[in-house]
């Protein structure tokens, strides 16, 4: 009964892995680094966020080749040598690896030796409670023999033992408390850095349909561009909604899990406690027949603490893995490991896809603009030839830099005299020019309609361009790494720290309840002896009366 609900521990690390699975990872990897805002196409600013791979899968060209080391590398190899049960009771030498049963198998046979006391307890104190009770109801004959030592001793060590319990209550009701603050912070956190990605999937996959509606002068991005937009939108926009919806469910599903071990690990402690002090109590008060109901119980419970003990030692050694595997990922980004099963980080072809789309549409929409600049703006059309003739005069206005070239989309330096995204709008200002009836009054090369269409197609431009290091980070890992790398420095001692509480409070409070079953039988025992003694002195002292009265 006390061992069921934490079994569900075990999971909840790999449910929180299973919450960072569906941020996509691939490649490459640089020390962890906060990541940088980037604005979206209305001017707010969201924090960089990884898209789930899938999302990009199948949508461009050929993919860049790169050679990664393949050779497996042990996470947590050291920590995790321990005997495999299931091996011949060979070590385990596969070190961290939640989905391979060897492990499981070798973290859990460290709980044996807390398995193997409940076991015993269980059986020999059972069978030591069975025959007093055939002793008492079989053997007429009964010895009250009494030792006031023996009396004093046992009252010492109930009065001893009663309060290591309440010591190891205290310090598992702290400990659980604690633990769940740890736990809830982790998930929290994970959640909190999921919630990011959706917001930033939604906004890049705004700024795309954004991008596709963006016309100058009604010049608008190729057909083929624009399809490939529409399938990249959809990927984006149910990606985002997978990843919402399951780490709602998941932080509600894990969420309810702590809530219920913790009111767990709160009703354990206070039944221990209680247990505790009303054996002490009727222990004292000689309440002989409640004391043997608290034995038959206390003997029970502190089996199953015992293993629950076990649980909580498996739980801690899994949470110190845990953290050492996620530390040690983070250290070898090139490296395939067992997370690579959980988060895939080796698929550059799928980075390149990625950000070839994101580059096109950049390259496309900086085109459309400059098109127009190149041949309607600064050109001087005579007057017969509307509506590229709207009264142009005045200086020519700077083209707006394109950051790629085709046909590769490689990375292109502006020439002298561009403009770039951040300074186009303000820059293009000063080219404007008043209107009436469609025609410049005043000197410029841009109209007001013309200025409005290119700002808006450069605020659309920067936001996607501006996506570019997101989707280096989306498929190099670098998200899951920092998010990891926060979660072992900021989280990681914590959880480390409290499971270990928790396993030691309900260590202290199983052997010291264990223990002080054992004193109640024998103070019970010396008090009734000493009872029994007292009253045979007195009829012995007042026969002796009698017999000086009445010789």
């Amino acid at each position: 009964m006390l061992s069921s609900k934490p079994h569900h521990l075990l999971h909840l690390l790999p449910a929180i892995f299973l919450l960072l699975s569906i941020f996509s990872p691939s490649a490459a990897y640089s020390p962890p680094q906060p990541f940088q805002t980037i604005p979206n196409s209305v001017g707010e600013e969201n924090g960089l966020v990884v898209l789930r791979r899938s999302v990009v899968e199948e949508i461009a060209p050929e993919p860049l080749e790169v050679s990664v080391n393949s050779t497996p590398f042990i996470l947590a190899a050291e920590r995790t040598t321990r005997k495999d049960p299931l091996d011949g009771y060979k070590y385990y030498t596969g070190g961290w690896n939640i989905s391979n049963k060897h492990y499981w198998a070798s973290v859990g046979f460290t709980g044996a030796p807390l398995f193997a006391i409940a076991l015993i307890w269980f059986s020999v104190f059972g069978l030591t409670l069975f025959l007093i009770c055939c002793y008492y109801c079989c053997c007429r004959r009964r010895s009250y023999s009494y030792s006031r030592t023996a009396y004093a001793l046992s009252l010492i060590f109930l009065m001893l033992f009663t309060i290591a319990a309440m010591a190891g209550c205290f310090v598992l009701y702290l400990g659980q408390g604690k633990f769940h603050g740890s736990t809830s912070s982790t998930l929290d956190y994970v959640v909190h850095q999921a919630n990011l990605t959706v917001d930033n999937l939604r906004n890049f996959s705004n700024d795309l349909a954004a991008a596709k509606r963006v016309g100058v002068n009604q010049q608008f991005m190729p057909v083929d561009v624009q399809t490939n937009i529409d399938h990249l939108q959809t990927k984006l926009n149910t990606s985002a909604t997978t990843l919402s919806n399951r780490s709602t469910d998941n932080s509600k599903k894990i969420h309810d899990v702590l809530d219920t071990v913790r009111l767990f690990l709160i009703v354990v402690a206070a039944v221990m406690l209680l247990l505790a002090f009303l054996g002490f109590w009727f222990s004292v008060l000689g309440l002989q027949f409640l004391v043997y109901i608290l034995v038959v119980i206390g003997w029970i419970l502190v089996a199953g603490t015992f293993v629950l003990c076990g649980v909580f030692l498996l739980l801690h050694n899994v949470v110190a893995d845990t953290c050492i595997a996620m530390d040690e990922w983070v250290s070898h980004p090139h490296l395939h490991t067992a997370l690579d099963d959980i988060l895939p980080c080796v698929d550059f072809a799928t980075a390149n896809e990625s950000l070839y789309r994101s580059k096109e549409v950049t390259y496309q929409l900086v085109n459309v603009v400059n098109q127009v600049l190149s041949n309607v703006s600064n050109v001087n059309y005579p007057p017969g030839l509307q509506p590229l003739y709207y009264n142009q005069s005045g200086p020519l206005v700077p083209l707006l830099c394109n950051p790629f070239t085709a046909p590769g989309m490689a990375d292109r330096k502006c020439d002298l005299g561009e403009v770039d995204f951040k300074n186009a709008t303000q820059v293009w200002r000063g080219y404007s020019c008043q209107v009436s009836g469609g025609i410049c009054t005043t000197q410029g090369r841009i109209t007001p309609d013309l200025y409005n269409q290119m700002t808006a197609a450069v605020k659309v431009g920067f936001g996607i361009y501006h996506y570019t290091p997101f989707l280096i980070q989306l498929e190099d890992c670098s998200f899951v790494r920092y998010t990891f790398h926060t979660i072992t420095t900021r989280e990681c001692p914590g959880l480390r720290r409290h499971s270990q509480w928790i396993y030691i409070g309900l260590v202290m409070v199983s052997a010291a309840v264990m223990l002080s079953l054992i004193f109640w039988v024998i103070y019970a025992r010396e008090r009734r002896h000493r009872k029994y003694n007292k009253k045979r002195m007195l009829r012995s002292s007042g026969q002796e009366t009698l017999q000086e009265k009445f010789p």
